[in-house]
This record gives structure tokens, C-alpha cells and sequence, in this order.
């Protein structure tokens, strides 16, 4: 027999008969898998809760309430570690993790899209392999450095070449991983980081491939190396060549917009544990098949992304953080010793700073920023979930020990969690299109200048309202309409986000492309029919909802658009939205309204603009087919909704109607800015006599809100200012009424549900400028209250 310690363990059963009959729960498998189970999930959400505001990443949490739960704290000699975890546990708790574990990796897989490294330029491809052949290169030949010149431990010596070579990898798991918890997928850093691990990724996990099967030939010497590499190709052939196609069958026998078969989810579990299996015969790590099998799958709607919505939230936060006990429970701080500690972290600081130099350099001399270079290099360096086990199979080939395992992950905890906050407090992806000093904005545009657009899309029941909204805007040869179609499409079933780029007569391979296919043609139609006047570029963007809105304020910056229009997420009209999916797209909205390098325009949709003959059909005809009406008080909001307004006045099928409500205590400076754009819009106007301008007299908000009130059913489509003068006595206790913040005062009123308006809105916001527009309307406060208390408005008519 081996020198192992053997521990003997009375089995009652699995589960207890409960306390009324006298049975203990905790001395039974079932019931203490539960509790810790329980344990892990509570601890790891309370860490969460506590450090994701400082921008910590997901796997400093889930390590630390692993390493709180181990030995070195409170699952130490005590009771609590009798209790919760008993010896006798660790062989049903063990396996249940790694169980989870498993799925977890496979479901990371899923997310990755391997298409990017075909499409990854030649800056992220040297970039990658900087990022993974400098560092190995500075920290081995430190290694051997190390044991030429230090005295240490046998087993250290023995080791510090492996240990060198496992800090130098990377893996685009955890790339991936990261910048999803710091929201960086969207941006310009975030894509270059993802091309760029995916490359170092592939090298690292090939190398500790070859290097852990050669281990295991080595070990028994038996000589049995090439059938071990020719059963480990035959694993990936299995993969790549029966189980791929099945799956890509599965998705071809799916009709679009169809959810996937039950039966076809089943057979890919299935799949999964013999994967799993034959990993294992052959003598790799279990979690090998997992992973390339999720690889495989096709990303993306149908298959991918319903795989990640059944299996990921419940995998992630509950099974998941019971492999993270369990890694923890490895680490016993007791047992290191300083002068180890000492050698080892040397080695992990020259990978750290192999990794940020092998990331900078080439970024530096790819005309990068410096700081944009730093951030990259510092996100290139972090570790994760991947390096765990990557260390715990060196372990169990004893190319490592336990107490450099300890330190290790132990070092690993802390670069990661010192990186995160640096990171986000170095990068602000928003920088890039709010740093513009150019006004981009209706009322500074210049006359007869093409009038740039950025047309955001959720549901394609949107479509008409847009098309004819466009018509309303007046589009001429001599001032025609170039606007970017972007339909947003939440981020399911992979990891990198998307920007597809729609030419006609070309089509992409990604299956989510179809769903904009029917938005995408009508635009494409409206074009065709006013080629002339009318420029389109469709793009579809596939993001997660919360850096949605770099991907729409990017594109606008780049296109150099004067507006942004975005769909209100509530529906008024036939159009049913859920709150579980109107809550994400109001905060897109949010995130527009408060990042846009341009002026923004919010839809309230009651359907009113499709009530006319639609803008593809509209007959030459001398009457007027859309009644517009302008609300004007004050503000640059106000001006830049005037200044639209002159642009409709152009347009012979439109009738408008400016109301300019007056304040006696108007700022002086503020009536004289104001005054310019209307004498524009009264100079557009002279001599047309559809067109109306009128002045109303009033005292206070109750004044102005029944003026309002008596108007708005005579419009098909009403333009008011989002922000306005709170302290004005107009506005004095509207605060108090904002249901919807984003809409400002007078948007709110009109689009309240409680309200009897049947008209559609736009509210307007003109383009931000921080201290430059704040020198210029100092005076002027912008803000609303985020009130979301709801109060009857008054519904008299004159």
C-alpha cells in the first residue's frame, strides 16, 4: 500500500429522515451538500455586493469567499468546518463542483467566437503573440536565473521552471470574463482585447496541451506518447467532424425565430459528458472535451444562445461558486514559508510585467494612446478561472506542490484584484466620442447641408413610424438625409459583441442577421423610392444592454451625425413590450441621452404618424399630410426642437405650428439666444400659410399644462425640449410629477399613461458640452429629478 492516509467514515445513507424522527440532516451527504452549496452561493453574492462597485471582476469574489470558507479561515479545525464540511462530504461536494465547473467552461465555450481570430487585423495578432511569447521568454530565462543563484527547496528548484511557464499563460476565458464585468466589450479596447487573447489563448492552451501530455507519458514511462497524442486527435476529430455537423443540423432543422427543440438540448448535454468521458480515458483533463465541444457549437441564436439562457445563471451563481470553495479549501496559508513566498512572487512579477511590456510595446508602436496601451496590457495580464485549473492538474502531475499552488492563486487574487479598479478608473470607453469640441447639432448645422442621422431599431413594428418620421424631416436633393439604420439586438449565446455591417447584394454568415432582414428592407425600399434625397447605411449591433450605448454613441461619433432618434420603451401603439424587456431598453435610452456625441431625440410612438398615408405611398397632392406642432420655452433643447421644426417647414406635406409660450421673468441673456432661432424659423416660414407662430401668455405651470392640454389632440406629431428651468414658475412642481426622467417635463406629461393624449412625441435634447455650455447658459439650470411618483394631471379644455 502507498504512504496515503486513510480515514475510515460510518455511511448512514444519503438523505435523512428529517428531525421529527430523531435524524441529525447534517450528518447525511444530501442535506450538507445543500447547506454548502447554500454557504457558497450567500458568501459569494455578499462579496459581490461588496466589491463590484469598486470595480472588482467576479472571480476576485468568487476566490475570496473560497479562501474565506478554507482552511487558512473558517473552515479550519472547528466546529463549523465538523459541521458544514465533514471529511466524509468532500468526496460528493468535490464532484458535484467540478460537475459544475465542467458546464461552466462548456458554457464559455459556447460564448466564444472563433471566427475572430480569422477576422483579427495584423495589430491584434502581434499583439497577441507578444503578449504570450515575451513574458514566457523573460520569466523562464529569470527562472533559470533563480536556481542558479538562489539556495531554496528541492521541490522548488524542481518546480520553478513550471511554475514560471503556468504564470505566463492566458486564456481568452478570462479576457472575456473580465471585460464583461468591467462593461468593456463594446469598446474600441475591448474588441482588440478580445481578438488579441483569442490569439495568445490558442497558443497557451496548445502549449500546456503538449506539455501535459508529454508529462503523463513521462510519469509511467511506458512509452505510450504518440497513442496518447493520436487518441487526444481523435477526441478533436469526434468533435469537429460528427458532432459539429449534428449540431449544425440541429440549427438548420430550427426555423428562424423558432426555439430550439427540447430534444436537441438534451442530446448536447449528452454530448457533453462523453466528452467529458473520453477526456478522461485518454488521460487529459475532463474538462478538455467540455471545452472544445463548446467551442463547436454554433454561437448565437438558435442553439448557442439557448444553451446560455437554460443553463448560465443557475450554473454561474450557484454551482459555481462550490468549485471556487473547493480550490480555496487547497490553500492552507499555514504552511507557506516567506522565502518561497519571496522567489515565487518574483517570478510573478516578471510575468506581470512581461505580459504589460509584450502588450504595450506593439500597441505604443500601433500609434495607441499610453494609457489606452497601459489599460490593454494591464486586462492582457489578468487571471482567472482557466489558471486554476490549469495549476491543479500541474498539481496532480507533480510538477507543482501545494504550497507553490497556494501562493500561486493566492498571487493570482491579488494582481487581479489590484488591475480591475486601475483599469476602470484608466479607461473610460466613453472618452472617445464625448471628448469632441465640434458642435454637432440641428441649429448650428449649416442651410442645405446633408442632415445626418442615427436611426436606433429594437422591434421591427417600429419601422413605419421611423420611415415616415424621416419624411417628416424634410429630406431634399439639395439637403438629403444620410442616416445610419442600427438594429440593437441584446448579446444571447456569445461572448464578443458584434457590429455587422449590411451591403446590398451581400449577406454575413451569423444567423442573427436574419432577424434584421425585414427592417433592413423596408428602410432599403423608402431609399430606393427617394434615391435622390435618402442615404442609408444598415448595420445590426448584437451587445449586451448595458454597453449598448457605446455601440450607437461610437457610431454616431464616427459618422458624424447631428442626431440620434431612439424608440421610447414604452409601446403605444399594437406593439406589446414586456417590462422584462422594456426595463433594459429604458436603460440603453438612459445611457444614450447621457453619452451622445450629438443631439438626441426620444419617439413617444402612439401611431399617429402611420394613421397617414405612409411616406412610401404619399401621392403629390396640394393638402398637408402631417400636422406638427413645436412647444417652445426656453433652452437649448427648446432651440435645437425649434430648429428641426425649421427644417419640416420645408417639407410642402407638412403643416407646423410653433407655440412659444413667454415668461415674464425670462433671463435676458437666454431671450436674446432664444430669439435668433426663432426669427429663423419665422424667416422659413414667411409666405407659407400652413405654417403657424404664435405667442401664449402664461403665469405658471397650471396656465401653460391646460394650454397644452388643448392642443394636443390637433397634431399627429408634437416636438418639445427635454430640459428646462425647474426654478422657472412654468415648471414650478412639474418635478414632482416625472414618471419618465428621460423625457424631461413636458414629454412626460404628454406620454403619461394616465393622460388622454393620443399623439406621438419627440423629445428633443441638443448635444451636451459640459463647462463649454455651461459658460454659455450658466444661467440656464438642465436638470430633471429622477421622481418617479405618478400624479394626476388636469385635463381642462378651453
Amino acid at each position: 500500500m502507498n504512504r496515503a492516509n486513510w480515514i475510515c467514515e460510518t455511511q448512514k445513507g444519503i438523505r435523512s429522515k428529517g428531525i421529527f424522527l430523531g435524524d441529525n440532516p447534517l450528518k447525511y451527504p444530501s442535506p450538507i451538500l445543500l447547506l454548502q452549496l447554500t454557504i457558497a452561493a450567500l458568501v459569494t453574492t455578499l462579496f459581490q455586493f461588496i466589491l463590484n462597485p469598486l470595480g472588482e471582476s467576479a472571480y476576485i469574489s468568487q476566490m475570496l469567499a473560497g479562501i474565506l470558507l478554507g482552511p487558512s479561515f473558517l473552515g479550519g479545525e472547528n466546529d463549523f468546518a465538523q459541521i458544514v464540511y465533514p471529511v466524509k462530504s468532500f468526496y460528493i461536494s468535490q464532484t458535484f463542483a467540478f460537475f459544475g465547473c465542467m458546464l461552466f467552461l462548456f458554457l464559455v465555450g459556447v460564448k466564444m467566437d472563433l471566427s475572430i481570430v480569422r477576422r483579427s487585423g495584423k495589430k491584434a495578432v502581434v499583439i497577441g503573440l507578444s503578449a504570450f511569447f515575451v513574458p514566457l521568454v523573460l520569466n523562464v530565462g529569470f527562472a533559470f536565473v533563480l536556481q542558479r543563484t538562489v539556495t531554496m527547496e528541492p521541490q522548488l528548484h524542481k518546480s520553478l521552471v513550471a511554475i514560471a511557464v503556468f504564470q505566463c499563460l492566458s486564456s481568452f476565458h478570462v479576457i472575456g470574463c473580465l471585460l464583461g464585468d468591467l462593461k468593456l466589450l463594446n469598446s474600441e479596447l475591448g474588441r482588440l482585447a478580445v481578438s488579441s487573447s483569442m490569439i495568445s489563448g490558442v497558443i497557451s492552451w496548445i502549449w500546456v496541451i503538449l506539455a501535459f501530455t508529454v508529462r503523463l507519458s513521462t510519469m509511467k514511462k511506458t512509452g505510450n506518447l504518440p497513442f496518447m497524442g493520436l487518441s487526444l486527435a481523435a477526441l478533436f476529430v469526434l468533435i469537429i467532424f460528427i458532432m459539429r455537423p449534428i449540431m449544425l443540423w440541429m440549427v438548420a432543422q430550427t426555423a428562424k425565430g423558432q426555439p430550439i427543440k427540447e430534444s436537441y438540448i438534451v442530446s448536447i448535454f449528452i454530448m457533453v459528458m462523453i466528452c467529458s468521458l473520453l477526456g478522461e480515458i485518454v488521460g487529459q483533463h475532463f474538462l478538455l472535451g467540455p471545452m472544445v465541444l463548446g467551442l463547436a457549437v454554433p454561437d448565437g441564436p438558435p442553439l448557442g444562445s439557448a444553451l446560455v439562457e437554460k443553463l448560465d445563471s443557475y450554473v454561474s451563481n450557484i454551482l459555481l461558486p462550490s468549485y471556487f470553495l473547493f480550490s480555496g479549501a487547497r490553500i492552507n496559508l499555514s504552511e507557506i514559508r516567506m522565502k518561497t513566498v519571496g522567489i515565487v512572487e518574483l517570478l510573478a512579477l516578471s510575468s506581470f510585467c512581461g505580459k504589460v511590456l509584450g502588450t504595450m510595446v506593439p500597441s505604443l508602436y500601433c500609434k495607441m494612446p499610453a494609457i489606452d496601451a497601459l489599460s490593454l496590457g494591464l486586462i492582457m495580464s489578468a487571471q482567472g478561472i482557466t489558471d486554476l485549473l490549469v495549476l491543479q492538474h500541474g498539481m496532480l502531475l507533480l510538477l507543482i506542490d501545494g504550497e507553490c499552488y497556494s501562493i500561486m492563486i493566492m498571487s493570482s487574487v491579488l494582481f487581479t484584484g489590484i488591475i480591475t479598479p486601475i483599469v476602470k478608473f484608466l479607461y473610460n470607453p466613453s472618452k472617445r466620442y464625448k471628448s469632441t469640441k465640434r458642435r454637432r447639432t440641428i441649429e448650428h448645422s449649416l442651410p442645405n447641408m446633408e442632415f445626418g442621422l442615427l436611426v436606433c431599431m429594437f422591434h421591427q413594428d417600429s419601422t413605419p413610424s421611423i420611415i415616415n418620421l424621416i419624411e417628416v424631416f424634410n429630406p431634399t436633393p439639395k439637403s438629403p438625409i444620410c442616416f445610419c439604420l442600427v438594429h440593437l439586438i441584446r448579446l444571447s449565446g456569445r461572448t464578443a459583441p458584434v457590429l455587422i455591417t449590411h451591403r446590398p447584394g451581400k449577406s454575413t454568415s451569423l444567423h442573427s442577421n436574419n432577424y434584421s432582414d425585414h427592417i433592413i428592407n423596408a428602410f432599403r425600399l423608402y431609399q430606393e423610392h427617394n434615391a435622390s434625397s435618402v442615404i442609408m447605411n444598415a448595420f445590426t449591433a448584437i451587445a449586451p444592454y448595458a454597453t449598448m450605448h457605446d455601440e450607437v454613441c461610437t457610431l454616431a461619433f464616427e459618422k458624424r451625425t447631428s442626431m440620434i432618434i431612439i424608440p421610447f420603451h414604452k409601446f403605444f401603439s399594437a406593439i406589446q413590450c414586456t417590462e422584462e424587456l422594456a426595463h433594459p431598453i429604458r436603460s440603453v435610452n438612459r445611457n444614450i441621452l447621457q453619452n451622445a456625441p450629438c443631439s438626441v431625440g426620444i419617439l413617444v410612438d402612439r401611431g399617429t404618424l402611420n394613421k397617414k398615408p405612409s411616406a412610401l405611398h404619399t401621392s403629390i397632392s396640394g393638402r398637408s399630410l402631417y400636422s406638427v406642432g413645436t412647444i417652445f420655452v426656453e433652452g437649448p433643447d427648446d432651440r435645437e426642437a425649434l430648429a428641426l421644426a425649421t427644417r419640416m417647414a420645408g417639407n410642402p406635406n407638412v403643416s407646423l405650428t410653433v407655440t412659444k409660450f413667454t415668461d415674464p421673468k425670462q433671463n435676458r441673456t437666454q431671450k436674446e439666444i432664444d430669439s435668433e432661432v426663432i426669427m429663423k424659423y419665422k424667416t422659413a416660414i414667411d409666405g407659407k400659410k400652413q405654417h403657424v407662430y404664435k405667442e401664449v401668455h402664461v403665469k405658471d405651470s397650471v396656465d401653460m399644462i391646460n394650454e397644452i392640454r388643448s392642443m394636443e389632440d390637433f397634431f399627429d406629431l408634437i416636438l418639445v425640449g427635454r430640459r428646462h428651468d425647474s426654478d422657472s414658475p412654468l415648471f414650478m412642481g412639474l418635478t414632482e410629477w416625472n414618471e419618465f426622467p428621460e423625457l424631461g417635463f413636458l414629454g412626460d406629461m404628454l406620454a403619461s399613461f394616465d393622460a388622454n393624449c393620443e399623439v406621438s412625441v419627440l423629445v428633443v435634447q441638443q448635444q451636451s458640452f459640459g463647462c463649454a455650455q455651461k459658460e454659455k447658459t450658466d444661467i440656464f439650470k438642465c436638470h430633471v429629478k429622477d421622481s418617479f411618483s405618478v400624479v394626476d394631471i388636469p385635463h381642462n379644455r378651453h
